[in-house]
């Protein structure tokens, strides 16, 4: 692995904390430069001094719901390192409430950051992945194939990504560029205390078990195979590979399964049948 990436620029969107930390370190340990991008750049400043080779990070402040951001990390990556060998589309956000009861906004903020965080970024990217013959990630979900009832805004965002990436490696199927579709499924994180509920306030609290959920480093690990090895899809829980199965051979069975699990969860908004 450190032979692969050693001195690859990777970016990393929603850099600090969760998933896109723990690549951030994993990426930097292997002797990648790391470009970390996030809202918060004081946060990403403390985190460097952590991070292995700290020398080789820089710290780029970024909202991907803002199209001049993106295009400045991508000029700020060039203008530092000169090249771009992995993009990782990392950062998102997440929601809990039934469509019925939601405020429209809540779906557009899922929608700019989710959906054309990932937009803006591959597009100012694209060109500099394209000379490199490098790698382009989207982090989507379980809920990127099948709708996750509660989360209309988060798994519309999810299904644009996979079918943005899709198209955008058919389009580039001789050119080198490598697309994968990445899908960690329920990773020990913050997101669900940040998601949004239905009149755009944070949840606060997790409505599920953290300690058994996959943790960020194992995502992490689990994204370096995928790009070592040029994945187009990674499907990273049990759960998530009999989700897709079902949903192409026996969609109202996946319905139906998905319906009572959600509507399980501690103070769903999911009426139980």
């Amino acid at each position: 692995m450190t032979k692969y990436f050693k001195d690859k620029v990777i970016i990393i969107t929603g850099a600090s904390s969760g998933i896109g930390l723990a690549t951030a370190r994993l990426f930097a340990s292997l002797d990648a430069k790391v470009v970390m991008a996030a809202r918060s750049y004081e946060k990403l400043l403390a985190l460097r001094d952590e991070m292995p080779n700290p020398e080789n990070v820089l710290c780029v402040k970024a909202d991907v719901a803002v199209e001049a951001d993106c295009k400045n990390l991508i000029a700020k990556t060039v203008e530092q390192f000169g090249r771009i060998d992995i993009l990782v589309n990392n950062a998102g956000i997440s929601m809990r409430a039934m469509f019925n009861d939601l405020d429209l906004d809540v779906i557009r903020k899922l929608m700019d950051t989710n959906f054309w965080g990932t937009i803006y970024c591959t597009k100012f990217a694209l060109p500099y992945l394209l000379e490199s013959k490098g790698s382009v990630v989207g982090v989507i979900s379980t809920a990127g194939y099948l709708g996750l009832p509660g989360r209309t805004g988060y798994s519309a965002s999810k299904f644009a990504i996979r079918g943005f990436l899709s198209t955008l490696r058919v389009e580039h199927r001789y050119d080198g560029l490598h697309v994968m579709v990445f899908a960690p499924g329920f990773t020990a994180s913050d997101i669900r205390n940040k998601a949004l509920l239905a009149d755009g306030s944070q949840q606060g609290m997790t409505p599920r078990n953290e300690n058994k959920m996959m943790t960020a480093e194992r995502v992490a690990q689990k994204m370096a195979y995928g790009l070592r090895f040029r994945k187009k899809e990674m499907l990273l829980t049990p759960v998530g590979k009999i989700t897709k199965f079902f949903t192409y051979a026996l969609p109202w069975f996946a319905e139906w399964c998905e319906y009572k699990i959600m509507a399980k969860e501690p103070e769903s908004p999911i009426k139980k049948k």
